[in-house]
């Protein structure tokens, strides 16, 4: 039997004298009282709450994964089944027999509303659109936020890591926003493992947002820490000048990141993290997945499945947040064909990182959110497909100590509007905040012009799940 044990990235309390300390030095590029704020928050900077973010990339139909109509006319209702679970009076589609099994484990929200209509993954990564403060650089994701409240120096293993992939304005999503660059997710470039084809406009708009939006964590074989430290030294010799002119400290926290990337890569611990041949085989087959060679050229394949393993994996390392994408859910043309290969692999990696977590004694710490940008069209189109719907959506919610097994609102007979309890973007991030024992109602930021931010404006923790 496997032994359930506590994961080892526990780091040693931070005795309240010290804490206080080193918040009055700036710890982690915080004033003092927003380090009281979240200490107050918190009860102790040692939380090991984590969240894993999955993007379900173009807008899952929730029409055929939970919020199936059997008594909708075809053209509505689709080519799927329902099938029991194991909470009394869900159904879910067919091709979710495993998420069926641990339904009790899950929350289904069939009333997410307040989608921006946009073709990327900023709002689940902020609960904003991504206008919103846009003048002042934006709304910060929820992975910088955790940097930001969460973060040292002194760490191993970064707060954030953002392994999204798909479209090109999807990996550009988890964005710093106005705490500026020195909060930007760490972005290791994973495409050796999972290989994501790009339209010929999506390699467009790639080549135009920047390269890949990747982070390398490999240091050249030629250097050395001690010379690469000496490099920074040098370098930040010569921007002398701009540093006596630069009255908004950036420079000094670009240097912040610079000395955490370098204590990362020297550490050994985010790379091994990386590695997954270094997982045992047992859990490796958890996550293995058999799938026909007919993988459509935009979509994830079996292999995405280990996704999941790495985002535990790097959990287990120290990392806070983790998103990740399954794509292609864009489903304009071919809907039921492209499903039936996908949804395969979001029950397969849904069922193995949740039993994974559970018996690894850490599904209480560690939430789990699947959604996407918007839902899709009830009435399906003439290439059997569904076009985009942000007038009502889904998401799955677990772990975190979270009471599960839970229904969340309803749509009507068409799941075209939503009828009772609508859960907006902003919520469901409240409610993992509280999660990660930040408080998302009192937790403030502060603007480029000082005025102090709050982590939502209109959302609240869904008290249904508290």
């Amino acid at each position: 039997m496997r032994r359930r044990r506590k994961y080892p990235c526990q780091r040693p309390k931070l005795p309240r004298r010290a804490f206080l300390k080193a918040g009055s030095l700036g710890f982690a590029g915080l004033a003092l009282p927003e380090l009281l704020r979240a200490e107050a928050a918190v009860g102790s900077r040692d939380s090991t709450k984590a969240v894993v973010n999955i993007h379900l990339d173009g807008g899952p139909p929730h029409m055929d994964l939970i919020d199936l109509k059997p008594d909708a006319p075809v053209e509505i209702r689709g080519e799927f089944h329902g099938i029991e679970t194991r909470v009394p009076g869900l159904q879910i589609c067919e091709l979710l027999p495993k998420l069926a099994q641990l339904a009790d484990k899950f929350v289904f929200v069939r009333s997410l509303v307040g989608s921006a209509g946009a073709h990327d993954a900023f709002q689940c990564q902020s609960g904003f659109a991504a206008k919103d403060l846009q003048s002042l650089g934006g709304r910060p994701a929820l992975g910088c936020v955790v940097s930001k409240l969460r973060g040292s120096r002194a760490d191993t293993s970064p707060s954030f890591v953002d392994l999204m992939q798909g479209r090109p304005f999807v990996r550009n999503s988890a964005r710093p926003g106005f705490l500026g660059p020195a909060y930007q997710p760490f972005r290791p470039d994973i495409s050796h493992l999972f290989a994501r084809e790009l339209e010929q406009g999506m390699k467009g708009e790639l080549a135009r947002c920047g390269e890949y939006h990747a982070t390398s964590f490999t240091l050249n074989e030629q250097l050395n820490a001690a010379r690469v430290d000496d490099r920074l030294r040098l370098l930040r010799g010569f921007d002398r000048l701009r540093r006596d002119v630069d009255a908004s400290g950036m420079m000094d926290a670009m240097d912040d990141f610079s000395r955490q990337a370098l204590g990362i890569l020297t550490s050994g611990r985010f790379s091994r993290a990386m590695d997954l041949g270094q997982e045992d085989a047992a859990t490796i087959a958890r996550y293995t997945l058999e799938l026909p060679n007919d993988q459509l050229g935009t979509s994830d394949g079996a292999e995405a499945v280990k996704k999941l393993l790495l985002a535990r994996r790097l959990i287990e390392a120290g990392v806070r947040c983790v998103s990740l994408t399954l794509s292609d859910f864009d489903t304009h043309r071919g809907n039921f064909s492209r499903l039936r290969y996908l949804l395969p692999v979001l029950d397969q990696g849904l069922f193995a990182l949740a039993t994974d977590l559970e018996e690894r004694g850490m599904l209480d710490d560690v939430s789990i959110v699947v959604w996407g940008e918007f839902g899709r069209t009830p009435r399906v189109n003439g290439g059997a497909g569904r076009d985009h719907w942000p007038a009502a959506g889904m998401a799955l919610l677990a772990g975190g100590g979270m009471r599960t097994g839970q229904v969340l609102g309803a749509t009507d007979r068409h799941a075209a509007a939503v009828v009772s309890r609508p859960v907006r973007y902003q919520d469901v991030m409240a409610t993992l905040y509280r999660n990660l024992r930040i408080d998302p109602v009192q937790t403030t930021l502060s603007d480029p012009a000082g005025r102090p931010q709050y982590l939502v404006d209109q959302g609240q923790a869904i008290g249904e799940l508290l």
